[in-house]
């Protein structure tokens, strides 16, 4: 039996002793039964233990395979296509909304609790899917994965792309992410950059005697101020960019004239551009500076005319929209296939002390995946 971390600091640890999860169960009860499994980044070895023996017992039907504290799960049915339902099972750190609670009734029922929205509710769909749905009409991966919310050199995916590669080939992938129950396709590129100025320290009695690296961010702040975002059109879904300073840093004493400044700059491109285009982008709006990419990850076009992709719009009722930010669907898109996010629960309250979801929508995710797989 695994030691996990929580035990170790005297951390609470919801849904210890659990043993086993309902797959068959309600998509809302069983979103509140994971919810209610600890399983803050690092931590998820108790949920994908629980997990994977629930595939294993009751979805007979699947192959099933353990990588760190991923589980995968597919069909081999022969089918002409596949279609990839990935989403991560680790949470950002409790903020008092453990364990789950439910308020309202009926259609008015709302599940609370960390990780009802990111994005337990989605595990819960694709979990519930994987265990009622034996003879799918395409072949189906499931990939439940680790330390999505953590630095991107630790998310699961990128070890499971490196280590069982076919396991992520498909002609869709579907990203359980929050999404207001609306497919979101494709996604923005972000990059971050730093433009750094230079000075000449003196006292500030004797400023002139000096050069200030800090006043000398005003030109580029100027640039940032007066900069015109573009707004894209790709596959008939509007995508917004934009470009925002999002730190200064600069300064020695309160008595110095500071010789060096550094402006972080965050870019948000729409997936008409390559990585390269967006960098040279940035680069040109900050002509004649100093500027230094820190990070990049590159944006995802929404591929909504593929056939799976088609066949999951009409699943929806034809609606659709942009990706407004950057998810995991871009790791897909890397890897040659169409992938939109598509999942329960309003992304704007991921990650808060509010975290909470309508059972309903929970449930009428549900209804539209099973319509486009069954």
């Amino acid at each position: 039996m695994r030691t996990s971390l929580t035990v170790a600091l005297g951390l609470p640890r919801y849904g210890a002793g659990m043993t086993s999860l309902d797959l068959r169960a309600d998509p809302a009860d069983l979103t509140a039964a994971l919810v209610d499994v600890f399983s803050v980044s690092g931590q998820e070895a108790e949920l994908a233990d629980a997990v994977q023996a629930a595939l294993t017992e009751q979805a007979p039907h699947l192959e099933v395979v353990r990588n760190g504290d991923a589980v995968l799960a597919r069909t081999n049915l022969g089918r002409g296509s596949r279609i990839v339902l990935a989403g991560h099972l680790d949470t950002v750190p409790e903020n008092r909304n453990l364990p789950s609670r439910r308020t309202g009734s009926g259609d008015e029922e709302v599940l609370h609790g960390l990780g009802s929205v990111d994005m337990k509710g989605g595990d819960a769909v694709f979990l519930h899917l994987a265990a009622t749905l034996p003879e799918p009409k395409h072949d189906i991966t499931f990939v439940f994965y680790d330390n999505e919310e953590v630095d991107a050199e630790r998310n699961g995916l990128g070890r499971i792309e490196r280590e069982l590669p076919e396991w992520l080939a498909g002609d869709l992938a579907i990203v359980g992410e929050p999404s207001n129950g609306v497919i979101e396709a494709g996604c923005q590129g972000t990059l971050r950059v730093e433009v750094r100025t230079s000075g000449a320290r003196a006292h500030t009695a004797r400023a002139w005697m000096g050069q200030n690296a800090i006043h000398a961010l005003a030109a580029p702040l100027r640039r940032l101020a007066e900069y015109a975002p573009r707004v894209v059109d790709i596959d008939g879904l509007t995508y917004r960019e934009g470009l925002q300073a999002t730190a200064i840093s600069g300064g020695v004493a309160g008595n110095v004239v500071p010789d060096a400044a550094v402006l972080t700059v965050n870019h948000r491109f729409a997936p008409d551009r390559t990585s390269e285009q967006a960098e040279a982008h940035v680069r040109e709006v900050f002509d004649g500076f100093d500027v230094s990419l820190v990070d990049l990850s590159p944006a995802a076009r929404p591929g909504l005319s593929a056939p799976a992709a088609a066949e999951l719009v009409a699943a929806a009722g034809g609606r659709a929209a942009a990706k407004l930010g950057w998810t995991d669907v871009a790791r897909f898109a890397a890897l040659g296939m169409p992938a939109v996010n598509f999942g329960p629960g309003d992304p704007t309250l991921a990650h808060t002390r509010e975290e909470h979801v309508r059972t309903t929508e929970i449930r009428q995710v549900e209804g539209v995946l099973r319509k486009l797989l069954r």
